[in-house]
C-alpha cells in the first residue's frame, strides 16, 4: 500500500486515532495527546495535516474521525507493528517492553515486500517438519542462552546434524 502520511509521526497519529476508535468509538485531541504523551498543540497540528491529505475529518473541538482512506493506512500500521511485535517477542524472544517500542519504530521502514518476506520467514518457521511446529523457538531460546545449540538440533533433519 501506498503511504500517504509523510512522516512516522503522521503514521503513529493514525494508529494512536484508530486504537482510541476501536476503544471508544469517539475520539478527542485530549485522548490522542494522552496515548502519545504529546501536549494537545502538537496534536491540533497533526489532525490539521492529516485533515489536509485527506486522511482524518476534524473540526477544533469536534469529534474526529478516520477517512476511509486514513482508516485503510491505520489498519496497515497497526498490522505492521503488529507483524513486528510479534517477531520480536514470539521469534527474537525479546521481553514485551522492549518487543512493543521496537516495534512502533520500525514499523513506519517496513516495506511492502519486507513485510511480505517476514510473514513468510514465520509461516515457514511454524510449518517446519524438523522437530515438531515451534520447536525451533525453543531451541532459539536455549541458544541465545547458551550460545551454542541445543543436542537435539544435531539430530534434526534439515539442521545441524541432517547433513
Amino acid at each position: 500500500m501506498a503511504r500517504a502520511a509523510s512522516s512516522s509521526s503522521m503514521e503513529d497519529y493514525l494508529e494512536a486515532i484508530y486504537a482510541v476508535i476501536q476503544e471508544k468509538q469517539a475520539v478527542r485531541s485530549k485522548e490522542i495527546a494522552g496515548r502519545l504523551g504529546v501536549r494537545a498543540a502538537s496534536v491540533t497540528g497533526a489532525l490539521r495535516q492529516l485533515s489536509a491529505k485527506g486522511l482524518v475529518c476534524y473540526e477544533p473541538y469536534g469529534e474526529i474521525t478516520l477517512t476511509a482512506g486514513g482508516e485503510a493506512l491505520a489498519r496497515d500500521v497497526v498490522e505492521r507493528h503488529r507483524l513486528l511485535h510479534d517477531f520480536f517477542f514470539g521469534v527474537l524472544g525479546l521481553s514485551e517492553a522492549e518487543a512493543d517500542p521496537a516495534a512502533c519504530r520500525v514499523e513506519h521502514a517496513l516495506t511492502p515486500e519486507l513485510r511480505e518476506r517476514l510473514a513468510a520467514f514465520v509461516r515457514f518457521l511454524d510449518a517446519c517438519p524438523g522437530e515438531g511446529q515451534g520447536k525451533w523457538r525453543a531451541n532459539f531460546r536455549y541458544f541465545l542462552k547458551n550460545g551454542r545449540l541445543p543436542r537435539s538440533c544435531s539430530r534434526c533433519p534439515g539442521g545441524a546434524g541432517g547433513a
